[in-house]
Formats: structure tokens, sequence, C-alpha cells
């Protein structure tokens, strides 16, 4: 049995489990968004609103920096491209990719 009593499937999409979240792996990436500053708040509760989502920074010319905490790179990639489609962000860049040990699937 993996990770939240399945066996075998992921809780995310189904499909076959990763070998991340088998391992019980977490995946942190910290990313650099570029909004339209008339559209800062609106940005704001979008991103707030995603899983795995915190805002670290942001700025009055609508810059923010934020990470994404995920049970699989697949599952961060779902959130990056959410980001990139959130009304009022012009861009996003991912600056930093990580895989560890899930503290809390730690034996």
């Amino acid at each position: 049995m993996l990770a939240g009593g399945s066996s075998g499937v992921c809780r995310r999409c189904g499909l076959s489990v990763c070998k991340q979240e088998f391992l019980g792996f977490m995946d942190i990436s910290s990313v650099l968004v570029n909004a339209q500053p008339h559209a800062l708040h609106l940005v704001q509760r979008g991103l707030a609103a995603l899983h795995g989502v915190e805002i670290h920074t942001v700025t009055v010319d609508g810059r923010l920096i934020l990470t994404i905490e995920a049970d699989s790179a697949q599952a961060a990639a779902d959130t990056f491209a959410q980001i990139n489609q959130q009304p009022g962000v012009l861009s996003a860049s991912m600056v930093y990719h990580q895989f560890e040990t899930d503290p809390d699937k730690e034996a």
C-alpha cells in the first residue's frame, strides 16, 4: 500500500503512482511571477487559491516570489501551468526545483 492508503494509484490523477510519490518525496519549486500591476490583487487571490502555492514576496510593480510544494514533478508542473494561466499574469519563471523526502511520510 502506498501513502494515503492507495494501492498503486496516484491520489491526484488516478494513474499508476510515480516513483517519487511511492518513495515519499516532495517536490519544491521557487517561481518568479510577473503580473500586470493594476491586476496585482486579482493575481494574488488566484495564486493563493492554488493548492501547494505560498506567496512570499509581492512588489508594487507586479513581481511575486512564490513556492510550489507538490507530491510529484507532474503535480508541480500542473500547478506551474495553472500559475501561467491566471488572469493578470504576464509570465512565470521556475527559478529553483528540488526533490526531498517528505517529513510527513518518513518512517
